[in-house]
C-alpha cells in the first residue's frame, strides 16, 4: 500500500489493490483512495472499493474512493445497500467521460451522460434509498420506446435543434442527434444541469480522468463516500433522527388516499422480501444466458436455473 499522502507514479502504480487482478491503487490518504479499476467490470470494483471504505470507518469517519475507468455500475441503489446495512450514510455517483447524451442548460448539443447517483441512510425498518440522475428519463428506456415506436406521455427529450419533444427517435438519429432533458425540464432544467456538474466533478475531477482525456471507449468515472455517524452525534442520535422523519413522512395526509406517501427504498424493500419467500421469474433468455456463462467460467448454476 503507498503511504498516506503520496501520488504514485512509475513503477508504483504497476502495484494493484488486492492482487494482480485488482485495480491500480494511484492515491491513498487513508481517508481518500484513487484507484483505475482498467476497465474491470463495475460491480466488482465497486464492491471492493465499499469493502475497503467499510474496514476503514472505524479509523476515519469518512472515507472516499475515486474511481477512474471502472465498467458500467449498474443500479446504484442496489450496491448502496451494503453501506446502509453497516449502518452508514453513503453516496454513490458515476458518469462516463466518453459519453454525450444530454445537452446543457441553455444548449442544444449534448455534453454529459446522464450522470446517475444515490444516497442511502438507514431509516428504521428499511433503508431510505435515492437513486436518481441529471437527466429526466434514461438512455435504456429511450431505446426501449423507440424500439416499440411509441412515444414519451412527456416532452423528456430535445431534438437536434434543442426543442422539447416526446419522439425518442430523435436519439436515435445518425447525423442530428438530440439529448435528454435535463432534470427539471425546459422551465427548471438548470437544477439538473447544476446537479451533472456536480456528478462531473466529484467523478472526473477527483479521479483525474474525463472528457479532457477524450477517452476512446465507454467507461465510468466513479465516485463513492461513506460516513459513519459514530464520527458525529452517533449511532443512536442518527437512527432516532432518520427513523422520526421516515415515519412522518409516510403519516403525511396523501392527496391520494389509495397512494399513501412512501420513501424512496420502500418498494424495493418489499420487491426483496417477497423475492426472498417467492424467488424471481426470469425471462427465459436471461436463464439460459446465466446458464451458459455458469457452464463456461465452471461456476455452479444457482437453484432455479438448471
Amino acid at each position: 500500500m503507498a503511504r498516506p499522502g503520496r501520488h504514485l507514479s512509475g513503477r508504483d502504480q504497476i502495484r494493484r489493490h488486492g492482487g494482480e487482478g485488482g485495480p491500480e491503487l494511484l492515491r491513498d490518504s487513508g481517508a481518500t483512495l484513487v484507484w483505475d479499476g482498467g476497465y474491470r467490470p463495475g460491480l466488482w470494483l465497486v464492491e471492493q472499493a465499499m469493502t475497503e471504505a467499510l474496514a476503514r470507518l472505524p479509523q476515519h469517519g469518512v472515507v472516499t474512493v475515486a474511481l477512474r475507468r471502472s465498467h458500467h455500475i449498474g443500479c446504484l441503489a442496489a450496491l448502496a445497500r451494503q453501506a446502509t446495512e453497516a449502518g452508514c450514510f453513503v453516496m454513490l455517483a458515476s458518469s462516463g467521460p466518453h459519453s454525450r447524451i444530454v445537452a446543457p442548460f441553455g444548449g442544444r448539443q449534448a455534453l454529459f451522460s446522464p450522470n446517475p447517483f444515490a444516497i442511502g441512510f438507514p431509516a428504521g425498518a428499511a433503508p431510505v434509498l435515492v437513486d436518481i440522475s441529471a437527466s429526466i428519463t434514461t438512455v435504456s428506456m429511450t431505446r426501449q420506446k423507440a424500439a416499440a415506436g411509441e412515444q414519451f406521455e412527456h416532452p423528456w427529450l430535445l431534438d437536434a435543434a434543442g426543442r422539447p419533444t416526446t419522439d425518442p427517435a430523435v436519439m436515435e438519429h445518425p447525423t442530428e442527434r438530440g439529448s435528454l432533458m435535463l432534470l427539471g425540464g425546459a422551465e427548471a432544467g438548470h437544477k439538473g444541469f447544476g446537479l451533472a456538474l456536480m456528478v462531473e466533478a466529484l467523478t472526473q475531477g477527483l479521479s483525474g480522468h474525463g472528457r479532457r482525456d477524450a477517452p476512446g471507449r465507454w467507461g465510468a468515472s466513479v465516485y463513492l463516500q461513506l460516513i459513519d455517524p459514530d464520527a458525529f452525534a452517533g449511532r443512536d442520535a442518527f437512527a432516532q433522527q432518520m427513523e422520526f422523519l421516515a415515519e412522518a413522512c409516510r403519516a403525511n395526509a396523501p392527496i391520494d388516499p389509495d397512494r399513501p406517501v412512501r420513501l424512496p427504498g420502500d418498494q424495493a424493500a418489499r420487491g426483496i422480501a417477497r423475492a426472498e419467500a417467492e424467488g424471481l421469474a426470469l425471462p427465459p433468455k436471461t436463464g439460459a444466458a446465466l446458464r451458459h456463462w455458469a457452464a463456461k467460467l465452471g461456476v455452479a448454476v444457482p437453484a432455479g436455473l438448471g
